[in-house]
């Protein structure tokens, strides 16, 4: 699942881990993510950190409360040991500054 207010990013997002993914679910905020990822239970989420309405740190954390073994990756353009440490807070198992979104797909090829 790819999660982004910015509908270029998800696209490009999409391009980059097509080949990584069979099926790809994307959403515009953190409210439509937690309800997909309910509904659909993907094995990784790629998340964005600054969205309007629920933000990824909020989503993410409300995600992981109800499903504990989600793999979810923080993305961002602010990479500050402050946003570093709310992602883990928050339950992500990475953290990715948009300037290096080849990153990503070393996470995913890395993880069983």
């Amino acid at each position: 699942m790819i999660v982004d207010d910015h509908a270029e990013m998800r696209r490009l997002l999409r391009s980059m881990l097509e080949d990584l993914a069979s099926e790809v679910t994307e959403c515009a905020d953190g409210a439509e993510a937690v309800a997909a990822f309910a509904r659909q239970r993907p094995d990784w989420t790629i998340m964005d950190i600054t969205m309007k309405g629920m933000d990824g740190l909020e989503a993410t954390r409300r995600i992981r409360t109800r499903f504990a073994g989600s793999r979810i990756v923080m993305l961002t353009q602010h990479d500050t040991p402050q946003m570093r440490a709310a992602a883990l807070e928050a339950g992500a198992c990475a953290f990715v500054v948009k300037d290096n979104l080849a990153e990503i797909s070393a996470i995913l090829r890395k993880q069983p």
